[in-house]
């Protein structure tokens, strides 16, 4: 009778456990996903009875499913337009989490000097307007190097991209070629080049294929051992993408940023200021279907700002200024 009743309390206690447990179901953003899919995995080791799973799919994908209801929450690196946001059937708020950088990466057999690469110069490899290596224009940037007389693949995302968004967001401000003719979306119709999906996609054809030229998030150039360019900054100076670099753009930007986190920091002011530099936003429901789940989510948030956020910079992001991370901790008490 004892060992029945102990059965029977054990299977109740299991059950409350059970019953207790979140599974929470996110995608989207490939820029953010290295330092996620780490804070995702330490959360689930203090918090054992919330699991935080993601699919990196991009950010036109975390925008679609989670506007549609059928994930917990989105992540996007390009800000949903007043028109997603109108047309959402689940309205979210924009959490900011960290910041990083976008950077050209190239395959230049022979070439071991880093290059330097003028915002036009970039938006003309794209516009099928500079079509060599050794074109006088990259050669003017980098006087002293052996440019080969070689043809450029420029290689893209394929797929809706927050990564694109920042880089043509970019490009559409230093261009007006640029934004006449194709201007900043997460995904563009690109005039040259062949796609490939997400920044992992676009990682590997670079470094498999000699002469190309692409653009990925500055952890995957790392990860990569890639070779990547500095960029001419909105100050005139070739700056290579980095921590503090990203830091300054957003710093020199700080008093733009509104209320609802929706900004862009690109070719932002200031000698070191990293030109292609973005925040990168979780898409949080305003209210939740579960509210167990708008709980374990605030709380996720709260835990993002007090711990994961120290281990940004060593991941090559940079972490929210304190003054974002103040106003953050306002927003997440919205979260339910």
């Amino acid at each position: 009778m004892k060992l029945k009743a102990a059965l029977v309390t054990g299977f109740f206690a299991l059950t409350a456990a059970a019953a207790c447990a979140q599974n929470i179901n996110g995608a989207g953003a490939t820029f953010p996903n290295p330092i996620y899919s780490k804070w995702f995995s330490e959360y689930n080791q203090l918090h054992t009875n919330v699991k935080i799973n993601y699919q990196s799919i991009g950010s036109g994908g975390g925008i679609r499913q989670v506007s549609e209801g059928t994930v917990d929450f989105g992540a996007t690196d390009g800000p949903m337009s007043d028109q997603q946001i109108n047309d959402a059937k689940v309205k979210t708020m924009h959490i900011p989490t960290v910041l990083g950088a976008v950077v050209p990466v190239y395959n230049l057999p022979g070439v071991g000097q880093e290059l330097k690469f003028s915002s036009d110069v970039i938006a003309d490899i794209y516009l099928g307007k500079i079509t060599k290596w050794n074109d006088g224009r990259i050669a003017k940037d980098n006087a002293g190097v052996n440019l080969p007389d070689k043809s450029i693949l420029p290689v893209y995302r394929s797929d809706g991209s927050g990564t694109t968004y920042i880089f043509t967001d970019f490009l559409s401000k230093v261009s007006s070629d640029w934004n006449s003719r194709v201007g900043k979306s997460t995904s563009v119709k690109w005039p040259v080049g062949i796609g490939q999906k997400g920044n992992e996609g676009v990682a590997g054809m670079v470094r498999q294929s000699p002469y190309a030229f692409g653009y990925v998030e500055l952890i995957y150039a790392a990860q990569n051992k890639m070779q990547f360019g500095l960029v001419k900054n909105a100050a005139g100076k070739f700056v290579k993408a980095s921590p503090e670099g990203v830091t300054a753009a957003a710093a020199a930007s700080a008093k733009v940023i509104p209320a609802d986190y929706r900004v862009s920091i690109t070719n932002a002011a200031g000698a070191d200021s990293y030109p292609i530099s973005s925040f990168t936003w979780l898409l949080i429901p305003l209210h939740s279907t579960d509210p167990a789940k708008g709980k374990a989510l605030a709380d996720f948030l709260t835990w993002m700002l007090d711990k994961g956020e120290s281990e940004a910079a060593a991941m090559t992001y940079a972490p929210l200024p304190k003054p974002i991370q103040d106003r953050v901790r306002a927003t997440i008490k919205q979260v339910k």
